[in-house]
């Protein structure tokens, strides 16, 4: 059986966990993955960090594809991936220790990145930790060319699509009850948010 695979994935799992470890220290801690993908990362950072219970995530028409990695992995706290579309309703679910996004507040509409800050008023418990990795602009400019080149092939495939403002995302956290701890540079011209639920 084939399964769904990403180089980028691949590239930045190691960076990644390296932060998650970081944040992630509660034990018997449960995650929330919101936009599982491949499911490559929801594998890999449950098989190095047992203690957490982790629960992916994708809008419905993925969710298939990203159970045949989490259901190959046969892992004890990796559960079958949940649909979860986060313009709509919300997900029944007691707040969480912690969730996690990697890429994909770039390819989400800019209305859905709106839902996915409200949606941690409910999802995220007090003293809860969200991380949320990929590229962004910081005051409207893009930090590299290639990030521009990216910006402009992720519009000429959804014109709602593209690289995200830190301030805006950080005014949009804000509404939500959250407050930055982070902003670690990543490789590949990324980054790494980090921001803890206080109100």
């Amino acid at each position: 059986m084939t399964l769904p695979f990403s180089q980028a994935c691949e590239n930045n799992k190691d960076y990644i966990l390296e932060q998650l470890r970081r944040h992630y220290t509660k034990p018997f801690g449960r995650v929330l993955e919101i936009a599982g993908g491949t499911g490559q990362h929801a594998e890999y950072f449950a098989t190095q960090m047992p203690h957490l219970h982790w629960q992916s995530t994708d809008v419905p028409e993925y969710v298939e594809t990203l159970n045949l990695r989490l259901e190959a992995a046969e892992l004890s706290n990796l559960p079958s991936a949940r649909p979860f579309d986060v313009t709509q309703d919300k997900l029944s679910q007691s707040p969480l220790d912690y969730i996690f996004s990697a890429n994909s507040l770039h390819i989400m509409p800019v209305e859905a990145v709106t839902h996915f800050f409200r949606h941690m008023r409910y999802l995220l418990a007090n003293s809860g930790v969200l991380c949320v990795y990929g590229p962004f602009k910081y005051k409207g400019e893009f930090t590299t060319p290639s990030n521009a080149d990216f910006d402009l092939w992720l519009r000429g495939r959804n014109a709602e699509s593209g690289l995200r403002d830190f301030e805006q995302v950080q005014s949009l956290a804000e509404e939500a009850g959250l407050s930055l701890l982070e902003d670690n540079p990543m490789p590949a011209n990324n980054q790494l948010l980090v921001w803890t639920k206080t109100q």
